[in-house]
């Protein structure tokens, strides 16, 4: 972004006149401003990159963190992180003697569409990586520390598959420590619930992938191209998150239906529905602020903590990362090297509006920016290396990339980062 013209005092008035009054220099400024508003985003894209995606996190202070002025003061927290450090700033690095956490074969929650090495992924390298942010370290995950403070508590994360993930994720980091018959995971609906029976303690996930009631609230039927949120519809779902001590939300994904977004004034149970169609970012603007009023009236900022996800990028196009035209995240097992990649899933207008209205709001919330540092990872997704729930055709068959999942991630692997960085900015922040 250009800086905005100045003008020194020594400028003339005669030539500021007849600048003023030129019919060519008055062209070229509606030009550019037509230009501006028509491209700006993309011109943001090839501009700004460094504006955007390396401020994004600093932009996007946790309201917490900011609000609270000691780290102390905030529930759970028993360090600080090191001054001037941005945790979601930094590099992958290689590094096998202590990734990953643990082996597939060793957790038994893992669902079917995220277990990669059983659906025959043949390497392993997605798993070796890990995050090292610029300037310091992340404080090592200690699942005990954890168990401990979750001790009568309870966790919750509420959104969509991708936040059901980071919840799996976080069990297996679990697990290992409770002892067989000490732990259990039952799903009833929406909900999944896993127990620590030691400990009294659960780790819930509820599905509900735009927060608010909408035509794709069924946890196993929800793929509806035509959807539909209700607009004031927190307490449909939020009625069962009340008495969490943790909560992880996250939405994204499921507003990406193009432009706009319908919206129901009403009720579903409505005869003649009253459906409206608002920009994808005003749509989302009201899922924002629903969730961050539920939160203020439901969870205690004393007592309780609560984060949200940022976005989480898809791989569906190579073309973003100088690949072939047509190809995707399939067969892929490097990461994407440029530490300016910003991939085409990405919607600027909607990381903005996060950052408009979390600055605006006094309910203390941590963001989790996973966005850029997961943007590297087209290796990390499951691919087509995982249970395919409708029989392939032969076309399919014939061309692997047309099925390959690139939305979602192998586990263990990048969202076990993602719940590191949670546990840094639970217990460190």
């Amino acid at each position: 972004m250009k800086p905005p013209i100045s003008i020194s005092p020594s400028s003339s008035p005669s030539v500021l006149r007849k600048a003023r009054l030129s019919p060519y220099l008055f062209t070229l400024l509606a030009f550019i401003l037509f230009v501006a508003v028509l491209y700006g985003e993309d011109f943001m894209c090839m501009f700004n990159q460094e504006l955007q995606l390396g401020s994004v996190s600093t932009w996007l202070l946790s309201t917490a963190e900011r609000k609270s002025g000691e780290a102390g003061s905030l529930p759970f927290a028993i360090g600080k992180t090191e001054e001037g450090c941005d945790i979601f700033r930094g590099r992958w690095v290689r590094d096998k003697s202590t990734r990953p956490h643990y082996e597939e074969s060793d957790c038994p929650y893992i669902q079917p569409q995220l277990t990669c090495q059983e659906h025959k992924r043949p390497d392993k390298e997605y798993q070796f990586w890990r995050w090292q942010p610029d300037g310091c370290n992340l404080p090592s995950f200690n699942a005990t520390l954890m168990l401990e403070t979750l001790r009568g508590k309870k966790m919750m994360f509420v959104g969509d598959s991708l936040n059901r993930g980071q919840f799996v994720s976080i069990v297996c980091l679990l697990q290992s420590a409770i002892p067989e018959g000490a732990k259990s995971m039952e799903t009833l609906g929406s909900l999944t619930v896993f127990t620590a029976k030691d400990y009294n303690a659960t780790i819930e996930f509820y599905w509900a992938p735009f927060l608010l009631e909408s035509n794709s609230d069924d946890a196993i039927v929800h793929r509806i191209s035509d959807r539909i949120v209700r607009k004031g519809s927190i307490n449909t779902h939020g009625k069962h998150w009340k008495g969490a001590d943790i909560m992880v939300f996250n939405t994204y994904l499921w507003w990406m239906t193009g432009q706009t977004m319908k919206v129901l004034k009403g009720s579903f149970d409505d005869e003649v529905k009253d459906v409206v169609e608002l920009s994808t970012e005003d749509a989302y603007r009201m899922g924002m602020n629903s969730m961050l009023r539920w939160a203020q009236m439901n969870m205690d900022p004393k007592k309780t903590r609560v984060f949200f996800v940022s976005m989480s990028p898809s791989h569906g196009k190579s073309i973003d990362w100088g690949g072939e035209p047509g190809g995707n995240c399939y067969n892929k097992t490097t990461m994407i090297k440029d530490p300016n990649y910003w991939g085409s899933d990405c919607r600027k207008s909607v990381m903005r509006v996060i950052g408009e209205v979390f600055s605006k709001t006094k309910v203390p919330i941590t963001l989790l920016n996973i966005t850029q540092l997961s943007s590297y990872r087209r290796d990390a997704h499951t691919s087509i290396y995982k249970k395919q729930w409708n029989p392939l055709t032969a076309e399919q068959l014939a061309n692997p990339a047309s099925y390959a999942d690139c939305v979602h991630w192998c586990l263990p692997g990048l969202q076990d980062t993602w719940n590191e960085l949670l546990f840094t900015k639970l217990f460190y922040p």
